[in-house]
């Protein structure tokens, strides 16, 4: 439980409507904290993975552009807090568009970070990825491993990592890094292997797969919410990442398989060439070395993979229409 200090505070969200924002938002509304949705402006403002919310009603949602300073700093105004998650996270667009990853990423965490700073936020909270680290090197993987950017989208984010560790080390201001590895659960899109396999499970008469020997270490999205805010009391983090995984490792061949027991027996899979991504990008093997967030904090996981992968097909099966199984999103 968060210390009473910490409980209706002002919290800055941004890329809140998304998957594990939206996940995150309604879990800090649920602990008492004065809650501010930042997501990107549009003209139906439409709120996203939130449209649906029941805690609506009790979310201020402010819309504007992350690649925007004052958009980003009006937002800021205020609040004593900011977990910063907005981001293109699509891995296969990145080798389409690296600029725009170069801008919503690296710019993006920019305005954060110096909105901060002229404003003398508490702490923010700045959202990595195990993407940073590439093929793992040894397993698992601690937070001293090296870092290269084999996809676009990787190399953003390390940029926005050490931009964020320089402004900790040049201005002092209060940065933690939270860098969690696979998140899956409920509303995640099926750009993620996880929601396009079951999607595909349910609807088509086969599975459309690229790489099926890669592994990641998997954790379900609101034991990785839950880390956030155990992050809030440890003190003595700022301006150097922290793990959160599973320190669990299955191969996308193996997820596949569970879902389609679960599913329809029936199913097979199939290898389409247009989902392999460049050899030397794809990373091989991600498997997470938790022990730092568990010494420091009293989080651990919660929910298993298997119980993880349940409800997330239970809730994809509640939702099947959302989303074409037929397109290969990217």
């Amino acid at each position: 439980m968060l210390k009473d200090s910490m409980m209706n505070k002002k919290i800055l969200v941004t890329g809140a409507t998304g998957f594990i924002g939206s996940h995150l938002v309604e879990l800090l509304v649920k602990k008492g904290f004065n809650v501010t949705a930042f997501d990107r402006y549009n003209t139906t403002y439409n709120l996203g993975c939130l449209s649906k919310s029941q805690y609506k009603k009790d979310i201020n949602f402010v819309f504007g552009d992350i690649r925007d300073y004052d958009s980003v700093y009006k937002a800021s105004k205020g609040k004593d807090l900011i977990f910063h998650l907005a981001a293109l996270v699509g891995i296969p667009y990145s080798y389409y568009s690296p600029l725009a990853y170069i801008k919503t990423n690296i710019e993006g965490t920019y305005n954060v970070l110096e909105a901060a700073k002229t404003l003398s936020t508490k702490e923010i909270v700045i959202t990595s990825t195990s993407e940073t680290y590439g093929s793992a090197l040894e397993v698992p993987i601690k937070e001293n491993h090296r870092l290269i950017g084999q996809s676009p989208y990787s190399a953003s984010k390390i940029s926005a990592d050490q931009l964020s560790i320089s402004y900790w080390k040049s201005y002092k201001l209060p940065v933690k890094i939270i860098r969690p590895f696979n998140t899956f659960g409920p509303r995640q899109s099926s750009r993620a292997v996880i929601p396009t396999i079951i999607y595909q499970a349910l609807n088509n008469k086969n599975i459309k797969l690229g790489s099926v020997k890669t592994t990641r270490d998997y954790t379900y999205v609101t034991d990785v919410c839950n880390a956030y805010l155990h992050l809030l009391k440890v003190k003595n983090i700022y301006g150097e990442p922290i793990n959160v995984g599973s320190n669990n490792e299955f191969k996308i061949i193996d997820i596949a398989k569970k879902i389609i027991k679960q599913v329809n027996p029936k199913l097979k899979v199939v290898i389409e060439k247009k989902r392999i991504r460049p050899l030397q990008s794809e990373v091989q093997r991600l498997r997470c070395n938790n022990k730092l967030i568990l010494k420091k904090s009293s989080w651990k996981p919660k929910v298993t993979f298997d119980m993880g992968l349940k409800k997330t097909i239970d809730w994809i099966r509640s939702n099947r229409n959302l989303e074409n199984s037929n397109i290969y999103r990217i």
